[in-house]
């Protein structure tokens, strides 16, 4: 490990997890933060927290507000949580624009309703020219647990399907757009969105959903990882059956990424009961943000720990966790 802090470590991939695992945990040990996962169970209640310091702060599908809110939202729903009570803490930069500041504040009004949360305490602090990038953003969230749901990687098992709620790398491409000037057809922009009107459809069909993920920094590479080592089971994914939209497919061949490995702020995976998979989708695809749902995998009891991808020429490679930075200030 690197004995400074790199960029890479907030990325979502393998130096993020060492971080985790040789710093973080060792000095906060308790066995709700082992659990891993995108918030903490306590009680009959889920509560989670995340800092947002995207560059640029707006961008085509949304701005940094919305991504705040909707990152915490996600985040308590896939815990099996319905979300309710919202905190924002905000730092400026002097010389912030007040005007950008109020598109914000309005951008969070507008998300926080249509999820049906309430933001009800925060915190503003302003520091010195060149001590910030313009403002970051830190909220956190409390919801409460559905009655007979139990998200949990204990749960998993072989044979059980893989779902993704729609297209991969929409956001991390809009960002990219956004910051380089790309021009990039309307179509693609953030899928930055509320996740849990959808999520509770999918759990009312189904309680025993097994595990529910945001895949966000490091993307669906890195939160298949952690759910394969989390479960000591195997994964296997159809290349031919994951979503992804022809132009961010292009963009991933012309700049060199995985679209496996990009961030995704509107994106849940599920791994569901082979029994119920189909009634699930069904569920997903009468919703506005599930309506490309897909079946992309299943579990198998080989490979423990591990991620394959049956390729479109029928060879099976390794998927592994992200190994660096492969778009910074994504979230």
């Amino acid at each position: 490990m690197s004995d400074k802090i790199l960029m890479a470590h907030g990325a979502g991939g393998k130096l993020s997890a060492q971080l985790l695992h040789e710093i973080i945990l060792p000095a906060f040990d308790n066995a709700i933060l082992h659990e891993l996962h995108d918030g903490a169970k306590i009680g009959k209640l889920a509560m989670t927290t995340d800092s947002y310091v995207v560059r640029p702060i707006f961008f085509r599908g949304g701005d940094i507000g919305k991504l705040a809110v909707c990152g915490t939202v996600n985040d308590l729903s896939v815990t099996g949580a319905i979300p309710k009570w919202l905190s924002v803490g905000v730092i400026l930069e002097e010389g912030f624009d007040f005007d950008a500041l109020k598109k914000i504040v309005a951008s969070m009004a507008a998300v926080a309703h249509e999820a049906g949360v309430q933001i009800v305490t925060g915190d503003t602090k302003v520091v010195g020219r060149g001590q910030a990038d313009g403002i970051f953003i830190n909220t956190a969230g409390v919801g409460e647990l559905i009655d007979g749901v139990d998200i949990s990687a204990k749960k998993i098992c072989a044979g059980m399907k893989v779902l993704v709620s729609g297209t991969l790398g929409d956001h991390a491409t809009a960002i990219l757009a956004g910051r380089h000037g790309l021009e990039l057809p309307e179509s693609v922009k953030s899928d930055c969105a509320p996740l849990n009107g959808l999520i509770r459809e999918m759990l009312a069909v189904e309680p025993k959903i097994a595990m529910l993920r945001d895949a966000t920094r490091g993307g669906l590479a890195a939160v298949l990882n952690e759910i394969a080592t989390a479960a000591s089971v195997g994964i296997l994914l159809d290349e031919e059956k994951i979503p992804v939209r022809r132009e961010v497919r292009g963009v991933c061949d012309i700049l060199g990424f995985d679209v496996l490995e990009l961030a995704n702020e509107g994106k849940i995976v599920a791994v569901v009961p082979s029994d119920s998979c189909e009634k699930i989708l069904a569920v997903m695809h009468e919703n506005i943000y599930g309506k490309d749902a897909a079946l992309i995998g299943e579990v198998v009891a080989t490979s423990a720990g591990k991620v394959g991808l049956r390729t479109s020429i029928g060879g099976v490679r390794i998927v592994d966790m992200p190994a660096g930075e492969l778009v910074p200030r994504i979230c």
